[in-house]
């Protein structure tokens, strides 16, 4: 795989501010037409390496496994999609709809992904660290997710899932590692975790009522302001975890968890 200067600098994408689509010198622009005749003639997977593919009706379109490593897809409309085992590391989604798009297996490593529409997309299996804040994944598939942060790389700071401000409304996180991901200010409201992997995650501010985290590790994680009315924690592991200010779990299904205030058990 290429890594030349110009996608070592991209890697900063999980900083608030990135450029416009409108600037990004040096990144062929590429129309919809010319996407499909790429992947027409492509032996092996297409390779979109830092192309410009922002602003287009990408709809329904296959990728074939593509390298989109370092594209930008910027407000692009991919809905229903097939980008399933796509590399999209360091890529620019930013405000793209991603509806129902198939991205299962797809490497999203430091991928910016603020205010995407991922609405019953499909991430199940996928790498997935980046910038997902104000994205809504309502009733999206994560299941099996690797979303854990990237231990290995923090020079670059804490690299790791930023899903603040979130819609996730009923999506399905179970089985999924979101070890020190940041849900703060989210909407998990009916969401299923059971079994997920969510050890020093932060949940400030954090909508769970009616989630399903059942047999779920939050071990050593950030619960300030969370509402859990009605959740399912039973077996869950909050050994080590910050409550304050919490509510709800009075409300909730706590058989078995380990780790709760005692004042709420």
């Amino acid at each position: 795989m290429r890594w030349p200067g110009r996608l070592a600098i991209a890697a900063v994408l999980l900083l608030p501010q990135v450029s416009s689509a409108a600037d990004w010198p040096g990144y062929e622009k590429l129309t919809r037409e010319q996407v499909v005749a790429a992947l027409a003639k492509a032996p092996a997977p297409a390779d979109f390496y830092s192309r410009n593919l922002s602003g287009l009706d990408l709809s329904g379109i296959d990728f074939k496994g593509a390298n989109l490593a370092a594209a930008v897809l910027n407000r692009s409309n991919l809905t229903r999609a097939n980008l399933s085992r796509c590399n999209l590391t360091v890529s620019f989604a930013e405000g793209t709809n991603l509806t129902h798009a198939n991205l299962q297996g797809a490497m999203m490593f430091s991928m910016q992904l603020q205010g995407a529409n991922l609405k019953g997309a499909n991430l199940s299996g996928a790498r997935l660290i980046g910038d997902l804040r104000r994205a809504n994944l309502e009733q999206a598939v994560l299941a099996k997710v690797d979303g854990a942060a990237d231990m290995k790389n923090q020079s670059m700071g804490l690299m790791r899932a930023n899903i603040l401000s979130a819609n996730l409304r009923g999506a399905d996180l179970s089985g999924s590692d979101f070890s020190r991901a940041d849900f703060s200010f989210s909407d998990l409201s009916g969401a299923n975790l059971a079994g997920a992997k969510l050890s020093g995650a932060e949940f400030s501010g954090t909508d769970m009522r009616g989630a399903n985290l059942a047999g779920a590790d939050l071990s050593g994680s950030n619960f300030i302001d969370t509402d859990f009315t009605g959740a399912n924690l039973a077996d869950a592991n909050f050994t080590a975890a910050t409550f304050r200010s919490v509510r709800g779990i009075d409300r909730a299904n706590a058989q078995g968890a380990r780790g709760l205030p005692a004042r709420t058990r």
